[in-house]
């Protein structure tokens, strides 16, 4: 009886965030600015954890989000369906999304699977192994991913250990750094196969930071799509060991108004990336930019580039070639590169991001 009257408050909850996002939200954002090629990654971590306010969202605000998705005729689509279209070169839906959550969580399967399970959504959770398998309470047990694998959730790979992969341990050359890339990512998968029966074909990398090494590395060992935390969507031109991700999170980034602003961006397809996200040889960068692929698509006046430390700063452009020039040594020992403009047909912001790390 308690379990009916849950279920029925819950139904009568959910119905009356749908009408209230239909009758209040204004025709022009429901329709969306316009239309083109978008998709747009999501990414989760903790559910109603206000002890760990970085990471979290609340419960309320998940349904929420969930409803605007359903309410503004958005697609949920699963990763898999994501990367076989960009593996084949298949037309991507305009306005779909894919939901992702990350470390797995104990209040992923109390707090948010119930929630998607309301909606019919499909997600993907990537588990950070070496958590799951102590049994600390923080995380879910082995029985309850089989559990929610069993009724349709993918879980795919997140490590073993969840190291700062991007950060070449001290004392190791090269060869060393690849091989404790290497153990850690095949501990990582054995363990999932072992516990949920099939090898895992993805790898969100942990903390999003990674470079072409780690990239490298994951690639030999088979996984068809690696993903980040670099802010962007999704076209046929993206990098399958590159996907970005929206973080929706903390007191700024998960509200109503960030999760709208992403769900409108597009990607800026890029041929180049200067410089690219290899391990920097120095602190000093003098020039950031990429080579546009379709540079007329974008108004010359809103290209811009965006480093962590140096902030925006407004692009030149010859032959494609967008950039800045530097002559200042970096701080931060991370920073992710952005560049954008708005695209000319639909006022979209356009976006490709990379990460790049600076030498100790």
């Amino acid at each position: 009886m308690r379990a009916f009257k849950s279920s029925a408050v819950s139904a009568c909850y959910l119905l009356i965030i749908i009408l209230f996002l239909t009758f209040f939200i204004p025709l022009a954002s429901r329709a969306g600015e316009a239309g083109g090629p978008g998709v747009t990654v999501l990414i989760y971590h903790r559910f109603d954890e206000s002890r760990y306010p970085t990471t979290n969202v609340s419960a309320e605000r998940f349904r929420e989000q969930l409803a605007y998705l359903m309410v503004n005729n958005y697609r949920v689509i699963s990763l898999a369906d994501l990367v076989s279209a960009i593996e084949h070169r298949t037309p991507l839906p305009d306005r779909a999304v894919v939901i992702t959550i990350d470390d797995g969580y104990r209040s992923v399967y109390e707090k948010a699977w119930p929630i998607l399970k309301s909606f019919g959504y499909p997600f993907t959770v990537f588990l950070y192994v070496k958590g799951v398998e102590s049994g600390s309470q923080a995380y879910m047990s082995w029985d309850q991913v089989r559990e929610m694998q069993e009724q349709g959730g993918d879980f795919q790979d997140h490590s073993y250990s969840h190291n700062r992969m991007a950060d070449r341990p001290k004392g190791l050359d090269e060869a060393g750094y690849r091989a404790w890339l290497r153990d850690d990512l095949a501990k990582g998968a054995r363990i999932l196969e072992q516990q949920l029966g099939h090898r895992a074909r993805f790898l969100s990398i942990p903390y999003g930071e990674y470079n072409t090494i780690v990239q490298e590395e994951a690639g030999k060992l088979g996984y068809a799509a690696l993903l980040s935390q670099d802010p962007g969507s999704i076209s046929l031109e993206t990098d399958l060991h590159s996907i970005p991700r929206e973080p929706i999170l903390g007191n700024e980034w998960s509200t109503m108004k960030h999760f709208e602003e992403v769900l409108n961006r597009i990607d800026m397809p890029v041929t180049v990336m200067d410089p690219p996200p290899a391990p920097l040889k120095s602190a000093l960068v003098k020039k950031f930019g990429a080579t546009l692929l379709y540079p007329d698509r974008y108004e010359p006046a809103s290209l811009g580039i965006y480093v962590s430390d140096l902030g925006w700063r407004k692009a030149s452009l010859e032959g494609g070639f967008a950039f800045i020039d530097n002559e200042r040594p970096l701080q931060r020992h991370v920073n992710r590169v952005t560049v954008s403009g708005r695209d000319r047909k639909s006022g979209r912001l356009a976006l490709r991001s990379w990460m790049i790390i600076r030498p100790d």
